[in-house]
């Protein structure tokens, strides 16, 4: 495979600057909270799915369990989120939102979703639908189907 020789032709690269410009984009919209992209995945995955292990939460969220661990300390000690033994296996912690932590997420969904559609503004609806379609398949998200039709 080539490999491009100016930094625009690199997918990585550009990949990275994207990153850059969504954070930043996230963090415009919840500078007054202290939540980062992270922290805010974690509480969505929970909200969508209560009583998570740690592991469980990294798999929804694509974070490797260990970095996932700082991400529910902190959460926890705003108290977003608490840690309850699992009945069957006490050395297993499963996670849900408390009171404030839903409340919280839902008090930062409207900010989001405008960070979610500044990022995606430069492009028609139908490039929107494409790009958004595409990230799936490269991050290992789509269905099946797509995946076989990529």
């Amino acid at each position: 495979m080539h490999v491009p020789a100016d930094l625009v032709s690199m997918p990585g690269h550009q990949l990275r600057r994207l990153q850059q410009i969504a954070v930043a984009s996230f963090l415009m919209e919840t500078q007054d909270v202290g939540i980062t992209p992270l922290q805010f995945a974690a509480l969505t995955a929970l909200a969508r799915e209560p009583l998570l292990d740690q592991r469980t939460l990294a798999a929804r969220i694509g974070l490797d369990a260990s970095t996932l661990g700082g991400v529910v300390e902190r959460l926890a000690e705003r108290g977003l989120v608490a840690r309850h033994s699992k009945p069957t296996d006490r050395r297993v912690r499963l996670l849900t939102l408390t009171r404030e932590g839903q409340a919280l997420r839902r008090r930062l969904l409207p900010g989001v979703a405008r960070s979610q559609v500044r990022i995606l503004a430069p492009l028609s609806a139908s490039a929107q639908v494409q790009f958004l379609q595409m990230l799936r398949v490269l991050v290992g998200d789509a269905p099946s189907a797509g995946r076989e039709a990529a």
